[in-house]
């Protein structure tokens, strides 16, 4: 009976999993994991070769590379389905962290107003860092759909580069100008939103031979390479079409 049971859990397991999608769930979990971590750490300011920027900077654009990846592999559709996951884990993630902050700490413990620094996040930066992630994230995932059916598959590179210059300029363009207009000087926030764009489009070039390798190796292991002939752009349609 415990056999036939194995079995039958084993063969119920297999079924939940799509052909051509055995690691589709792992890159998803990675897409939304580092862009958990990159609004956390986000709070601490970096010193780089004479740029002053959130230290989310090491991990963002791996969510931006990830995103490359599922959309060249998996398709547009998918991919959207993804970025949604994300922005409901990011709304879940700062709902925790606010609550956190609003509960009354012990009476022995002397580190609220550090914590509260660190995860009370204001209501306007929130906001602008969910507007910019959904605008820059689909804008990215459209232009490398759209941009794999032009050039049919080939040139992975200008693609990849392609897709972050206008999905990372658009995500640094709107979060800095939501977040910091009337704050500070126009000049300033657009010197932060260049060079976050910079320093991200950099990134995203230094990485485009992992990116190649990633890339091939899950197309020969799902033996999928999706092309998004007539699929629907719209962001808020969640069918796979």
């Amino acid at each position: 009976m415990d056999t036939i049971s194995k079995i039958d859990t084993k063969t119920s397991s297999e079924a939940t999993v799509p052909p051509g999608y055995r690691v589709f769930t792992a890159l998803a979990m990675i897409f939304c994991a580092t862009l958990l971590v990159s609004n956390t750490i986000a709070v601490k300011i970096i010193h780089i070769y004479g740029f002053d920027l959130p230290a989310g900077i090491i991990c963002f654009p791996v969510a931006y590379i990830f995103g490359d990846v599922l959309v060249e592999v998996y398709g547009y559709a998918r991919t959207r389905r993804v970025i949604w996951y994300g922005f409901g884990c990011l709304a879940l993630m700062s709902v925790f962290y606010y609550l956190a902050v609003l509960l009354p700490p012990a009476v022995f413990w002397k580190q609220q107003e550090s914590f509260a620094n660190l995860f009370g996040l204001a209501p306007r930066i929130a906001l602008s860092s969910f507007v910019a992630y959904l605008v820059g994230s689909f804008l990215n995932a459209i232009v490398m759909s759209k941009m794999k059916l032009m050039t049919s598959g080939k040139f992975l590179w200008t693609r990849t580069i392609g897709s972050t210059i206008i999905g990372e300029g658009a995500d640094s363009l709107v979060f800095n100008l939501c977040a910091f207009s009337f704050v500070f000087e126009m000049r300033q926030v657009i010197y932060i939103a260049f060079s976050g764009f910079v320093l991200k489009t950099l990134y995203e070039i230094v990485a485009t031979p992992l990116t190649y390798i990633a890339c091939a190796w899950l197309k020969r292991v799902e033996t999928k390479d999706t092309f998004d002939h007539g699929v629907s752009y719209n962001p808020f349609k969640m069918r796979e079409s």
